[in-house]
């Protein structure tokens, strides 16, 4: 057959990922924190975006109305995230190019309906009203951090320049527990120091408040500590080589290792409990930020969830329509108006981004309280087993997006707050045929099982799931091992062990 160039005509079909749909999808996934970042930055770089700073509750016409009095036609237009600023041309192109994302009907009773709040009746049995407390965020403390702690130390503990550089470097790798994890022979290749300079400064380091600081694995830690209270003799060095037999409870190993009786292992098992192994947690690491929820779940009047978008945490803006007016119809060269054309077309693309971005995590959440409704009104014991598709099926939208959506969102409920995945969970076979479990109800009967545990009746694995399959769970006992070794839960022999040794 002879090779030869010709011409074919393909028809196919593909989408095109505009940079407006590349944005209205990242803005989906992104954390409320990350997306009040993205809209300042967006404030900051077109001339047409406001930031609306009125009270999330203030009446649409005092959010539009304009300063220079009430008869004035408005100079900017609310989004408040209910609000449409678009033009009609741009809102049947933004809603063409969105439905990629949501192929919902916008024209559905839900969506004609205020979507900051959704309420519907469940069919499980009511309990008392929850109040309206939305008041998640402590004061934070003004507290010293480690790193702070240390480098006031090295100030006072030496003047030498080229000390204090090591030093400094030093404190900088120390963990929040207060360890060092690098080796030293690395600290000095980079800075290229001699290693006798940097086990100096080490040294010094690690005479430092809080003991035990600057360590690099956890026997030094320790040692650290029984150093400075005089009590690290031969016997006791002995028994920190071999601490990995405290942790599988094995007290005759320890006493073959220290060349010890039993009494003076126990006085030593005293001792290292009475240590920190962790010194860096005494102080704080910074000012932690607290996780804002972006959806609030309360006990409704008719017994049922509502649910409800914190509004804090919904970023609202203006589009400044009359400056865009202004200045499109001033004569300008066609590279100008080029640029107040798109600039104008972005901003009304984010306010139209954020507001689906509200409706859809509003729509997600609402469907995820219906299907887990046992479990806000009974506990983890009823999760039903549920996956993205279940949501995806239920609200007709594709499961990335659903994906996107459950991404670092976060929702306060009655029973504490929760990241919205957490509610999707693997389903275990029921032994009747019946309604399957969800996994983490059976981690959770799994731990409640070993927490009820008496020294002369430790559960084995196999006795788990004899103990499961009479309760209508169908699991292996691989399977069981899998969970209880992700609840970090010793064995049962090690679990038996160290009731019997009781201190260890």
């Amino acid at each position: 057959m002879a090779l030869a160039p010709r011409l074919e005509l393909r028809q196919s079909q593909q989408l095109v990922m505009t940079p407006q749909l590349q944005q209205a999808i990242k803005l989906l996934q992104l954390s409320n924190l990350e997306l009040a970042e993205f809209v300042a930055e967006q404030l900051e770089e077109n001339p047409f975006l406001e930031a609306d700073e009125s009270p999330a509750d203030a009446p649409e016409e005092r959010r539009g109305a304009s300063e220079g009095g009430e008869d004035e036609k408005s100079s900017s237009e609310a989004v408040d995230l209910t609000s449409e600023t678009a033009t009609s041309e741009a809102r049947d192109a933004i809603d063409a190019e969105y439905e990629d994302i949501d192929p919902s009907s916008t024209g559905s009773d839900a969506a004609n309906q205020d979507y900051r709040t959704n309420d519907w009746a469940n069919t499980g049995a009511g309990g008392a009203a929850v109040d309206d407390d939305r008041q998640f965020d402590a004061a934070l403390s003004k507290e010293i951090s480690l790193s702070d702690h240390l480098t006031e130390q090295l100030q006072v503990a030496t003047r030498d320049p080229l000390q204090l550089f090591i030093g400094s470097y030093l404190v900088d790798l120390i963990d929040d527990a207060g360890y060092l994890r690098d080796s030293l022979e690395d600290v000095a290749d980079r800075l290229g120091a001699d290693l006798s300079d940097v086990k100096a400064v080490h040294a010094v380091i690690t005479t430092f408040d809080p003991c035990g600081v600057g360590a690099r694995d956890l026997t030094e830690c320790l040692s650290l500590q029984l150093k400075e209270a005089d009590r690290c003799d031969p016997a006791m060095q002995a028994f920190l080589d071999n601490i990995e037999l405290l942790a599988k409870g094995d007290l005759k190993g320890l006493m073959k290792a220290t060349g010890s009786d039993e009494e003076d292992v126990r006085q030593m098992v005293a001792e290292i409990r009475a240590l920190t192994p962790k010194p860096g947690y005494a102080y704080g690491g910074g000012a932690v930020q607290a996780v804002a929820p972006d959806v609030f779940v309360r006990k409704a009047a008719d017994g049922g969830w509502k649910v409800e978008l914190n509004s804090d945490t919904l970023p609202r803006v203006l589009v400044n329509q009359r400056y865009y007016a202004e200045i499109s119809g001033a004569g300008a060269n066609e590279e100008d108006k080029t640029y107040v054309t798109d600039q104008f077309a972005n901003a009304n693309w984010l306010a139209k981004s954020l507001d689906q971005r509200a409706k859809t995590i509003l729509k997600v959440a609402t469907e995820i309280v219906r299907q887990q409704d046992g479990f806000f009104a009974f506990g983890v014991k009823h999760l039903r087993p549920l996956n993205l598709k279940t949501i995806a099926d239920a609200i007709e939208m594709h499961e990335s997006t659903v994906s996107r959506v459950t991404s670092n969102k976060y929702m306060a409920t009655p029973r504490g707050l929760f990241e919205l995945k957490y509610f999707f969970t693997a389903s275990i076979a029921s032994t009747s045929g019946g309604e399957a479990h969800s996994a983490e109800a059976v981690r959770f009967r799994i731990r409640e099982l070993v927490e009820c545990e008496t020294s002369d009746a430790v559960l084995s694995d196999d006795k788990i799931v004899e103990i499961l399959q009479s309760e209508g769970v169908d699991i292996a006992r691989r399977t069981v091992a899998k969970y209880r070794e992700t609840l970090n839960i010793p064995s049962s022999v090690q679990r038996r062990r160290a009731m019997v040794q009781g201190a260890i």
